[in-house]
């Protein structure tokens, strides 16, 4: 995707004292970056604040990344929103998200108008309230023409339950006789997953300073360069995005092979 310089020298003044855009190479940028975003509850309470609130804030947090991708040019932004497993968490906790994700989504619908941003989920959306459920086919729709960067929430989302679907899925067309089981290939597989039609992402940043997936795009991730930082959503910007971009950029990338000097 395309960027417009003159709006991102705009949007990137005036300039971090340990960055800058001229750090970054605006032509190798990663056409996928997915995120997971952690730490809402814990920035809370750090502030002697409700979890709620920290769930709040990661909203702005949110709307600034998702600003920051399209200035970039990346193509496909995908973010790890709510898992099959934070069901366990207190009913108010999850009450409150569902309810966070119906209103501001409501709410972004003329940002993504603006910013040209197709929407699309990763996940099983049968098994959210209707409220929410119905607002984000709403989203679907109003976006279904957009033409810009593609971001992908991830709610209701478990990668095991993922490539499990999928197996089943595929398992079926064997049964029925449309399939032999040695026509299923890599690429039959990852086009049954949530995220069929979009490349592997190349960066994945995680927030909170976690070291582990959480159980999130395991098979996509295969060749993804890691990002961690220290910082809890909430006070994840556009400026620890670029350091993450440059981070990305140095990496030797050799895919299990080896780079000649």
């Amino acid at each position: 995707m395309q960027y417009d310089e003159a709006l991102l020298k705009e949007y990137y003044a005036p300039a971090a004292d340990d960055i800058t855009l001229d750090d970054i190479d605006l032509g190798h940028m990663p056409s996928h970056v997915s995120i997971i975003m952690d730490g809402n509850g814990r920035w809370a309470q750090a502030r002697g604040l409700d979890r709620s609130q920290g769930h709040v804030a990661g909203v702005d947090s949110l709307r600034e990344t998702v600003t920051t991708c399209v200035r970039l040019g990346i193509d496909v932004l995908s973010v790890y929103a709510f898992s099959t497993e934070n069901w366990r968490r207190p009913k108010r906790e999850v009450d409150l998200l569902m309810h966070l994700f119906a209103t501001t989504l409501l709410k972004e619908l003329p940002l993504f108008s603006q910013e040209n941003v197709r929407l699309r989920f990763l996940g099983d959306l049968t098994a959210l309230p209707k409220k929410t459920y119905d607002v984000f086919q709403e989203g679907l729709e109003k976006t279904k023409d957009h033409t810009g960067m593609i971001f992908a929430l991830a709610v209701n989302y478990g990668s095991r339950a993922e490539i499990t679907h999928a197996c089943q899925t595929l398992a079926e067309r064997v049964a029925s006789g449309d399939l032999k089981p040695s026509d299923i290939t890599q690429d039959l597989i990852s086009n049954e997953l949530y995220t069929g039609g979009l490349p592997d992402p190349e960066l994945l940043i995680r927030t909170s300073g976690e070291l582990r997936l959480s159980n999130y795009l395991l098979w996509q991730l295969a060749y993804t360069e890691f990002y961690v930082t220290e910082k809890f959503w909430p006070d994840f910007d556009r400026w620890e995005f670029l350091r993450a971009i440059r981070a990305f950029q140095g990496r030797n990338r050799r895919f299990g092979g080896v780079v000649n000097s």
